[in-house]
């Protein structure tokens, strides 16, 4: 249920934000979509001078919502009825100003509580008080009980909080430590038009603090978020916005001129930009991705940038149907997976994801690596990666699949497989890389039919 408008209901000032992120928090668990996409369709209903709170309130519900729900559930007399998605996820709202935000107390409460009006359940004002006023009373005793509860403790799903001890038995605590923290903001700065240490002295004197990466020649990460139009020359392609572990990919692909690249699942064009920054001299990149819209976002990103690519669109577990036929020294295979290691940047995937979701990854993932396998020139190398830190998805299906590796150096925790780093490593987030290799001796297996890359 979309909120009222504030003009035919009057309420006291920041009712209208809060009434209008609890609506997006209840159509993230009613539609399962992804919140960047419900909170973009909410902002232009919101005061412009609103909208960074409303992101934080909608984000910051998300993050703790394990958590926020095990606490309204023991504040609530009787639970609430079922479909009540606005009203509960207005409580955590209410929950989550007085716990994790620098908001007065009585205003997060006074505020709140006019929001339920606002989302046509002015009935459940007092509802919305008598939970808020009781959390302020006896938190105490609900902070102690919290440690009996490891899904309300470290504020993550079950199935992942058992996956994670089960995968990482003496890092799991960490892991969901690190993803319940603030990510920094990562800038990878083009090598091709400045250098780090030139675009260090330009954020200075912009008055942004910001530090080096050891591991990665590129990467920035600034003291504090900016709006991407204030960082200098952005527009311009001087630097991108992408963390510090994405941007290791390029460095594990080797690159060297005269390569034939293919970056598969490719959207929205990170790693491909970074591609042609590191090497100008490659023979040709490919971009591909199977969707549209999403390769639109390819080729945005490449014109800020001022680099070309061959952008296709196809499906990579198909190769047939836009494959040339000529092989590729190079494959980057950033593979769709359950991005359980970006879960400090999107939160909602502790709402949205499920087990299954995890299995049809890997399913994909397989399906993936044989169709592209084939793809690889003679002495070529694939780099596999994902944004995952589940063994399932990483190091078993490193192991399944039976090429040989190369041994994956870099920050991280070295694997059967390859390189694997954990969500706070560096102060990144979890990635996992390996680098496959094809024998010299092999000759260009062309079991496809070519054909010419539709176009994008």
């Amino acid at each position: 249920m979309a909120p009222r408008s504030s003009r035919s209901l009057p309420a006291k000032p920041g009712a209208a934000v809060r009434a209008a992120a609890a609506a997006v928090v209840a159509r993230v668990l009613r539609a399962r979509i992804e919140a960047e996409d419900a909170l973009a369709a909410a902002e232009p209903d919101v005061a412009e001078r609103d909208r960074a709170l409303l992101a934080a309130l909608v984000f910051g519900a998300l993050r703790w919502h394990q958590r926020l729900e095990w606490q309204s559930a023991r504040l609530l007399t009787k639970p609430l009825k079922q479909g009540q998605l606005e009203l509960g996820a207005l409580l955590r709202i209410g929950l989550l100003q007085l716990q994790e935000m620098r908001i007065p107390s009585h205003a997060a409460v006074s505020a709140t509580v006019d929001a339920a009006a606002l989302l046509g359940q002015r009935d459940a004002a007092p509802l919305v008080n008598a939970v808020l006023r009781r959390f302020q009373r006896e938190r105490g005793s609900l902070d102690a009980a919290l440690a009996s509860d490891d899904e309300a403790r470290f504020s993550h799903p079950r199935w992942l909080l058992e996956q994670l001890a089960h995968d990482w038995p003496n890092d799991w605590e960490r892991i969901c430590s690190a993803n319940n923290l603030l990510p920094p903001m990562w800038l990878r700065v083009n090598e091709r038009r400045t250098t780090r240490a030139e675009y260090l002295v330009r954020l200075r004197a912009a008055g942004f603090g910001a530090r080096p990466d050891e591991s990665v020649s590129t990467a920035i990460a600034l003291d504090e978020p900016q709006p991407v139009e204030a960082l200098p020359g952005f527009t311009a392609g001087d630097v991108s916005v992408q963390d510090v572990a994405a941007q290791r990919a390029a460095g594990f692909l080797d690159l060297a001129p005269g390569q034939r690249v293919l970056d598969a699942c490719a959207a929205p064009g990170g790693k491909t930009g970074h591609i042609l920054e590191c090497c100008p001299g490659l023979d040709e990149v490919w971009a591909l991705d199977r969707d549209a819209a999403r390769l639109g976002r390819v080729r945005a990103n490449l014109d800020r940038l001022g680099l070309s690519a061959r952008l296709v669109r196809g499906d990579a577990t198909d190769p047939k149907t836009w494959w040339d036929g000529r092989p590729f020294d190079r494959i980057l295979l950033d593979a769709p997976c359950s991005a359980v290691g970006v879960i400090r940047r999107h939160p909602d995937i502790k709402v949205l994801r499920r087990p299954e979701d995890v299995a049809r990854a890997v399913a994909l993932q397989a399906r993936l690596l044989r169709a592209l396998w084939p793809l690889l020139a003679p002495g070529g190398r694939l780099v596999y990666a994902t944004c995952s830190v589940l063994r399932s998805e990483n190091d078993a299906q490193i192991a399944a699949f039976g090429a040989e590796l190369e041994s994956s150096e870099g920050p991280g925790t070295a694997q059967l497989s390859g390189c694997q780093s954990l969500p706070g490593d560096a102060d990144g987030d979890g990635f996992y890389y390996a680098c496959l290799l094809k024998p010299k001796a092999l000759q260009p297996a062309n079991v496809f039919t070519a054909q010419q890359p539709s176009p994008a």
